[in-house]
């Protein structure tokens, strides 16, 4: 038997002046490749290679590879830790928190008014704030002496107010309350959009039924509103995880480092103590962990 003659394969310089679509889709890509690359991935790369090395800019600069030895140390670290649990407990809370909040905001901003504006635009005010400004705006609240907080606290009846940004557990509850302020309304503008695009004829058919408003709720808008609470959690849950604007701008850490986040960490050790190396380090355990949470949400829109 004869072998088969062998199929016709296009030049590179052919394929270039007559594309296919597959290669004409590469082409197209290619420099968003390259920018994504020249803007994500290097500083990324650059990150964990500075993790490597004893990096000091403070009292004559040091340059010297240290290998393995920021993790150890970091793993060693009581103030990492202390960071780590102090940002994952504002996660845990705030995370739920905005999105029960964020969910009732968009039920009220979806609701069938004929003025439905004001609402939604008091959706937009808490987003559109800085974040530092809102941690100004929340100390105040909660100062001990002039605060809003503690003269209602007085006017009630309270002989002695309690010190919010001066205890751990008070203070850590001032920032949550500002954190969940800030972005339910955020979370808000992502359900109402998924309450938008639910057919109106799902509600109409269950009410025939005889289905009350509870159970709309439960088996018609969540199941059909999990694509967007997913969607909602992961940049909430990100965002939850590199805090640093509000607590900063509250409470500075304090009292010591009761309420320091992660973010506000690495901000210490590289800005301030100028510890470069250790610094990214720490940057490198806060990016794992993110990106572990990431990969987890993305499983679940994967078996969705």
């Amino acid at each position: 038997m004869k072998d088969a003659p062998n199929k016709w394969q296009p030049s590179w310089r052919e394929r270039l002046l007559d594309p296919s679509d597959r290669t004409l889709a590469v082409l197209l890509l290619a420099p968003a490749f390259a920018l994504l690359a020249l803007i994500v991935a290097y500083p990324i790369l650059r990150l964990i290679w500075n993790s490597g090395f004893e990096l000091r800019l403070s009292g004559g600069s040091v340059a010297r590879f240290v290998g393995l030895q920021n993790y150890a140390d970091l793993l060693q670290d009581r103030e990492f830790w202390s960071a780590l649990g102090n940002t994952l407990l504002i996660t845990a809370i705030t995370v739920p928190g905005a999105l029960v909040v964020g969910m009732g905001l968009a039920l009220l901003a979806n609701l069938p008014f004929k003025r439905r504006w004001p609402v939604r635009l008091a959706l937009l005010l808490p987003w559109a704030l800085p974040l530092s400004f809102v941690g100004l705006i929340f100390a105040w609240f909660f100062h001990t002496d002039y605060g809003i907080v503690n003269d209602l606290l007085v006017r009630l009846g309270m002989q002695e107010p309690p010190m919010w940004l001066l205890d751990r557990g008070l203070g850590l509850a001032a920032i949550c309350i500002a954190i969940i302020w800030k972005t339910s309304s955020f979370m808000a503008l992502i359900l109402l959009a998924g309450l938008q695009m639910i057919p109106r004829s799902l509600y109409e058919a269950a009410e025939v039924d005889g289905a009350s408003r509870w159970q709309q709720f439960w088996q018609i808008t969540v199941p059909m509103l999990m694509p967007s609470i997913v969607v909602a959690l992961i940049f909430r849950t990100i965002t939850a995880l590199q805090t640093f604007d509000i607590p900063f701008t509250m409470t500075r850490g304090g009292p010591g480092h009761t309420t320091e986040t992660l973010a506000m960490l690495i901000h210490k050790t590289t800005i301030d103590y100028l510890d470069v190396g250790y610094g990214s380090t720490q940057a490198v355990a806060m990016f794992l962990i993110s990106l572990c949470v990431t990969a987890v949400y993305l499983r679940r829109i994967g078996k969705e």
